[in-house]
């Protein structure tokens, strides 16, 4: 179960060009206790004030959890993600017998990952080792535009699950080639919420958000933002059609995430993939070195 939303629990098929392979990994949290039927409702009050000053009130039992199972399933859900960070250690180590550089690309659906990346392999192609792992819940769309653009891809499909963890990339990562002093692109589930709780053994953290999507994400979603190591604003080139604050956007992500460096561009036109490239540079660089 994610300790998060909630979802069913690793289920990852990963494909490669004519190779498929179906792995299904279920971990259930799912405990009852039945002894006399041990609920709690707690009642209370709700009350709606209508647009029209009319008031209406209402009564709401809440159920809640006895202690022993809500123990049980806080227990089970540490249990997953302290599985997960043993396996993303691992990951991390792996790559950095490459001496590697690991992003792990997280936004929500349609942010423009898939566009960033194909640019990006287009013009880095043939100056070091490049491969990138696609997640999504159905279809290899999209790794097939990666391999369209030149670069290795293996397609994780998560089914119900809403995240890439650090199972899903382990196995990904025995599926590409070496990648000596490269860089490997995740490409995480388009979702804001989950991804952000699972560490899949990355370098560094890049928080993807269009202009389309308002200048609020960064308070509504500030797990998400709060674990960036670099902020990418994407789809500049929309700003003149578009009623969004950039200076409110990047000054809401800074609250939540101090410090924060923001990088804004259009894959489509080019502005600003000047900076992107040489965080890119730097970013390796600094992996070298450490």
């Amino acid at each position: 179960m994610c300790a998060t939303c909630g979802c069913s629990g690793t289920q990852a098929n990963e494909h490669e060009h004519d190779a498929h392979g179906h792995e299904h990994e279920h971990a259930h949290g799912h405990e009852h206790e039945h002894d006399e039927h041990e609920h709690e409702h707690d009642e209370h009050e709700h009350v709606h004030v209508l647009a029209d000053g009319r008031v209406l009130r209402h009564l709401h039992a809440g159920v809640v959890r006895p202690a022993a199972a809500e123990s049980r399933l806080v227990r089970v859900e540490r249990d997953l993600l302290d599985r997960n960070d043993a396996l993303a250690a691992d990951n991390r180590r792996a790559r950095a017998a490459q001496n590697a550089l690991a992003l792990n690309l997280m936004s929500s659906p349609g942010a423009g990952k898939t566009t960033l990346l194909v640019r990006t392999l287009e013009h880095l192609r043939g100056e070091l080792p490049l491969a990138v792992i696609e997640g999504d819940q159905e279809t290899s769309l999209d790794a097939q535009r990666i391999r369209d653009a030149g670069a290795p891809a293996v397609q994780v499909n998560t089914g119900a699950a809403c995240h890439l963890d650090a199972a899903m990339v382990a196995r990904a990562m025995g599926r590409l080639p070496p990648l000596p002093g490269g860089v490997l692109f995740i490409e995480n589930v388009g979702n804001l919420v989950c991804p952000a709780s699972f560490d899949l053994g990355e370098s560094l953290r890049v928080v993807i958000a269009s202009v389309t999507e308002g200048e609020d994400k960064p308070l509504k979603y500030p797990q998400m933002f709060a674990r960036a190591d670099v902020l990418v604003v994407t789809k500049s080139d929309l700003l003149p059609h578009l009623i969004f604050d950039l200076d409110l956007f990047l000054r809401r992500a800074s609250h939540v995430r101090p410090g924060v460096p923001a990088i804004v561009l259009s894959a489509t036109t080019g502005e600003g993939m000047d900076a992107w490239y040489a965080f890119l540079e730097r970013a390796r660089r600094e992996r070298q070195l450490a």
